[in-house]
């Protein structure tokens, strides 16, 4: 008989959890739910054999199985927020039984309800600004067409001309931080919570250009409409950079719904370690990039 592990992905409020009865979850098992103390947990029964903490570490380098488990994930994360207030737990949280996702609702019911009261009417927004993907400008502002550069005349000219090459480029990095920075403290202003998280890999995201900022902010709906006018009016005057905005989201960046309440429990996590997105965020695995 197959091991299974009870996967958790977000905890919500009992009267709240309305979901729909054909959702289904990691692997396409359908979703459950389990209360407690007027808590809900959405649940799906996953093999232990890849999700137990070996087997789950070999999968996390398996970059398909990676972003087919994050978007199964927020899927379900997503629905659970179609219904109220949702807590979204970190990708891969997983434990021994049902038992233990009871413990979890019933020791963090004080930290659950503090959460609802920082969340409930507010969404997470997330903002990327990446730079140019082509070769920064010379310093004087102007490129000589490729093969009608002059050679230098000499091994001292040639490296006059690269380190002339390398200030402009760090010119035009901390242009970018500079003006990425401004952003991030206008944006800021407005949400009700911001936070950084490590600006992403292009060769993992796919996206072009570097990306110099990488925030999330939590905003009260009432303001959605003036936060997505802010970010056209900064895309707008920034020359030289291209602004992504993406959401709304749960807020993915701003609960503490994961922490690791039984390790070491025989009903506790089984495994309670995942990538995450600076995820923590729960923010669906390093798979910020790829579930959204």
């Amino acid at each position: 008989m197959t091991a299974l592990l009870q996967y958790v992905y977000a905890v919500t409020r009992s009267a709240d959890c309305r979901l729909p009865e054909d959702l289904r979850g990691i692997g396409g098992a359908p979703v459950a739910v389990v209360e407690e103390d007027g808590l809900a947990a959405a649940v799906t029964a996953v093999p232990a054999a890849d999700f137990e903490e070996a087997p789950l570490r070999a999968r996390l380098e398996d970059l398909e199985w990676l972003e087919r488990t994050a978007r199964a994930h927020q899927h379900v994360v997503d629905a659970v927020a179609a219904t109220g207030c949702a807590l979204p737990l970190r990708l891969a949280t997983v434990y021994r039984d049902e038992r233990g996702v009871r413990q979890l609702l019933t020791s963090g019911r004080e930290r659950f309800g503090s959460a609802f009261a920082l969340l409930e009417g507010r969404d997470e927004w997330g903002v990327k600004i990446y730079t140019d993907s082509g070769p920064a400008a010379p310093a004087n502002g102007s490129a000589a067409p490729a093969g009608t550069r002059a050679r230098p005349a000499s091994g001292r000219d040639y490296l006059r001309q690269r380190q002339q090459q390398r200030k402009a480029q760090e010119s035009t990095r901390q242009q970018a931080d500079d003006r990425a920075r401004e952003a991030h403290e206008a944006l800021a202003r407005l949400a009700e919570r911001s936070r950084l998280h490590r600006p992403q890999d292009s060769r993992l995201s796919g996206a072009s250009g570097q990306n110099v900022l990488n925030g999330a902010y939590l905003v009260d709906r009432e303001e959605a409409a003036a936060f997505r006018s802010l970010v056209s009016e900064l895309a707008g005057r920034a020359a030289g950079l291209r602004i992504e905005l993406t959401g709304p989201w749960a807020p993915y960046s701003f609960t503490s719904a994961d922490s690791d309440a039984y390790a070491g429990t025989g009903t506790g996590p089984a495994n309670s370690s995942g990538p995450t997105n600076g995820a923590g965020s729960g923010r669906a695995a390093g798979a910020e990039g790829m579930a959204r």
